[in-house]
């Protein structure tokens, strides 16, 4: 019997609709060579421009979608123009995360090449770690409290509870367990209580991976050692928004958010996506990055747990960095000349020869 996976894609705006078209090509082009699997991959709407078109920047028929899907394929959500009428910009994405209760963002840190860096002396795989971003309360708790845009201060709050700490740990422990067996915590714990409430439950979970060795650093700290020593990193797990700017900061080292791959994955449901907004000011001109989303979609392949899908998400991997050995093989945000097209062309022919 051919087990048949559901996948909602949700290109959404800016360039998410080229770099979405080049991750299904490698999707369809993989699945070619399974006898026990297929994909279904059905189109829905959402984003600043739904909201344009409906008033709605995730309708309800494209959540019922999702929650439905067996995995969520996402492009870019949010064009700056769009806004709510307290200012805030269109964040389907982040509907997703906490309506589906997407606790466990994964945001995977590899250098393919030494000229994607701007640190000197990192050959590629010298630089290789994961940021495992809390992606449900933190700092974001707050963010659809109403303001006052005229008021005379505003108040935000850092929601940390021990049940969406604990799952979030869990899930670091068991990603460190299958790569080299080290987690680091990041925390403002010398400052902020909830940090330390955040730390202690941390240090309470660890107990139970004796297998796996921690330590703590200061979130300032982290941003200095991501970027004196970032080899040193293995597994990193942090707060909402902390992970929200170490993942960029990340992305920087080994060439920006084009190169950067992400997942946000709960108990029952999963969003992939690149780590890069919708870039509007090169929307539609063909020369959109499609490798985050490309590593994405394997990602979620992998995710999906099927014996086909997971050697099909290796299949991917493995012609990404055979493409990317090839220092031209760029678009122009890495310093290249190909198109979006041209680079999906090229890791789709690399699929054909690499295993």
């Amino acid at each position: 019997m051919t087990d048949i996976f559901q996948i909602a894609v949700l290109s959404g705006d800016g360039i998410g609709p080229d770099v979405v078209t080049e991750a299904t090509r490698v999707l369809r082009r993989i699945a070619v060579d399974w006898t026990d699997v297929r994909l279904d991959l059905t189109q829905h709407p959402a984003g600043a421009a739904e909201y344009r078109a409906s008033g709605n920047p995730l309708p309800a028929a494209t959540f019922e979608a999702c929650r439905n899907a067996d995995a969520i394929l996402l492009g870019a959500m949010g064009l700056p123009n769009v806004r709510w009428p307290d200012g805030r910009e269109m964040v389907p994405q982040i509907d997703l995360r906490e309506r589906l209760q997407l606790y466990c963002g994964l945001r995977p840190i590899y250098l393919f090449h030494p000229n994607d860096s701007p640190l000197k002396g990192y050959s590629a795989g010298d630089i290789d770690f994961l940021i495992v971003r809390e992606s449900t309360e933190g700092l974001f708790s707050g963010r659809e409290t109403a303001s006052d845009l005229a008021a005379d201060a505003v108040v935000d709050m850092m929601r940390i509870t021990r049940a969406g700490s604990e799952r979030l740990f869990r899930s670091t422990f068991e990603q460190a367990a299958a790569r080299r067996k080290h987690v680091t915590l990041v925390d403002k714990a010398n400052v902020l209580p909830s940090m330390a409430y955040f730390r202690s439950l941390f240090d309470s979970i660890a107990v139970r991976y004796p297998e796996i060795a921690t330590d703590h650093c200061y979130v300032d700290a982290a941003a200095l050692y991501l970027v004196q020593r970032p080899e040193s990193f293995d597994v990193i797990v942090t707060e909402n928004m902390f992970g929200d700017i170490l993942s960029d900061l990340a992305a920087g080292l080994v060439g920006g958010m084009g190169m950067a791959p992400s997942a946000d994955i709960g108990n029952d449901h999963a969003v992939f996506q690149p780590s890069h907004g919708s870039a509007p000011d090169i929307a539609g001109k063909g020369i959109a990055n499609p490798v985050a989303t490309i590593l994405s979609a394997a990602m979620m392949l992998d995710w999906l747990n099927h014996e086909e899908t997971r050697a099909g998400a290796r299949r991917v991997v493995n012609a990404v960095r055979t493409v990317l050995q090839d220092g031209a093989n760029r678009t122009p945000d890495v310093g290249g000349t190909m198109t979006t097209r041209q680079l999906g062309d090229t890791i789709i022919a690399a699929i054909d020869v690499t295993e």
